[in-house]
């Protein structure tokens, strides 16, 4: 079966052409980083109005790369939650007005199953049950998936996301936006023992809290600058940012990777998957698999393209949501908040 996928959920505007749930046949990503660079965030308003533009470029160019028409299709999978309201209403209409001229199959993906079942589009694939940590700009969570469309979570950020918290430390230190992509490279050339920040362990349960780290962070610019109250690499500074980056890194990488760990060991499983934006970030993916190796448990990484916002993995749940005949109608209409 061949399973169109399009998301819109944010501000990238992705289609890709996957058969059977895990070839993928074409995977078209057009970003918008240009546009809200700027701004140093995304603008909601800027991101819909990109995707109104985009979308049949990009889906035209999803079905040229796979050499199929839309009659080859069986099903179109579609985000539809959760995400920007605007960015999501482009996706699922343009989805639905397709389904209903050409006659096809519609299928309504959570956002978050996509990310979750992104390992499967690589070989080997994690089999069931196994502990994903979905972990980016706008999610922190662990879930136990016990098989596709069964899912329950273990734990979830009580504030800021991780990849929420990297772009403001990233603004913090005039790093620009996105964030991620440069406090990993600048925290490979610091020490991450510089500065001893702050870790909320929780140990209650496996909830995730960065709202202490990032105002932790904030507090030693503040103490250890020496010229403006905002930061800007020219600034005079009595620290590296360098360093700092690594600390703050190695922070949010140690609990990511214990709590994960702690969840796996909890529900007695020797499988770990991770995905998510953060899921690309090099430090993580070093010393996840760094701790499985030594824990005996087998860690699924994706290749850093499938971690990012990308189609394909919609295609994924799609595919397997049309195994089930669970199927979605003219009347469905996205949704920016939904848990899995």
């Amino acid at each position: 079966m061949l399973i169109l996928g399009i998301d819109t959920s944010c501000d990238d505007t992705s289609a890709s052409v996957v058969e059977d749930g895990s070839r993928i046949l074409s995977n078209i990503v057009s970003g918008q980083a240009d546009i809200h660079v700027k701004y140093g965030g995304i603008v909601p308003e800027l991101a819909s109005r990109q995707h109104i533009e985009m979308i049949t470029p990009v889906v035209d160019e999803a079905l040229k790369t796979a050499g199929i028409s839309l009659g080859d299709l069986g099903a179109i999978a579609v985000c539809y939650a959760p995400g920007l309201i605007g960015s999501l209403l482009v996706g699922c209409s343009f989805a639905k007005a397709v389904s209903y001229a050409k006659n096809i199959p519609l299928v309504a993906v959570n956002h978050l199953e996509g990310h979750l079942l992104s390992p499967f589009l690589e070989s080997p694939q994690p089999q069931f049950p196994f502990i994903s940590l979905v972990v980016s700009g706008g999610h922190t969570s662990l879930y136990l998936a016990e098989s596709f469309g069964r899912y329950t979570e273990l734990g979830r950020t009580r504030d800021d996301a991780a990849g929420e918290a990297y772009d403001k430390v990233s603004k913090l230190l005039g790093l620009g936006y996105p964030g991620g992509p440069v406090i990993d490279r600048l925290a490979a050339e610091g020490d991450p023992k510089a500065v001893d920040f702050p870790r909320a362990y929780l140990p209650e349960s496996l909830d995730f809290s960065f709202s202490g780290l990032k105002t932790a962070v904030l507090n030693y610019v503040r103490k250890n600058q020496q010229c403006t109250p905002v930061l800007s690499p020219a600034s005079g500074v009595s620290f590296r940012i360098e360093d700092v980056a690594a600390s703050f890194q190695e922070a949010v990488v140690d609990v990511l990777v214990r709590k994960t760990q702690s969840a796996a060991q909890q529900m007695g499983i020797s499988r770990i998957a991770i995905a998510g934006g953060v899921a690309a970030n090099c430090g993580l993916r070093t010393r996840m698999k760094k701790m499985g190796d030594g824990q005996g448990i087998e860690v699924f990484l994706p290749a850093q393209m499938l971690c990012t916002d990308n189609a394909a993995m919609i295609a994924v749940a799609g595919y397997h949501m049309a195994a089930r005949c669970a199927f979605s109608g003219p009347d469905l209409n996205p949704r920016a908040h939904l848990p899995l």
